[in-house]
């Protein structure tokens, strides 16, 4: 008997702090998803046909690589990729590098 009121408390109490957060996750959940429509995802991707063809299953077209100048080119202005664009590991590298150099110069 004692381990059902245990439960029941535990239970009732994960309930209250579930139906506190919801809103705020649901407002969470908005902000992502409208994110995701304006954003414009660069994925790291592989150049070998396995790569893209899970590609092209995942995302319904084939991949689209774009080099480290693109992706810095990108404005806000620009519409918004249907599919996110594949980079591979030595432009991301590049990419990385220069958005840490931006980042130094005053």
């Amino acid at each position: 008997m004692r381990t059902i009121h245990t439960l029941f408390a535990a239970s009732l109490a994960a309930g209250v702090a579930l139906a506190a957060t919801s809103p705020a996750a649901a407002i969470d959940q908005r902000k992502a998803s409208e994110a995701r429509q304006t954003s414009r995802a660069v994925l790291i991707c592989d150049t070998d046909a396995a790569t893209r063809r899970a590609f092209t299953r995942e995302h319904g077209a084939a991949p689209v690589f774009v080099t480290a100048e693109e992706a810095l080119r990108v404005r806000p202005s620009d519409p918004a990729w249907t599919t996110p664009r594949c980079i591979t590991e030595r432009e991301h590298a590049r990419l990385r590098d220069a958005t840490t150099a931006q980042a130094r110069v005053p």
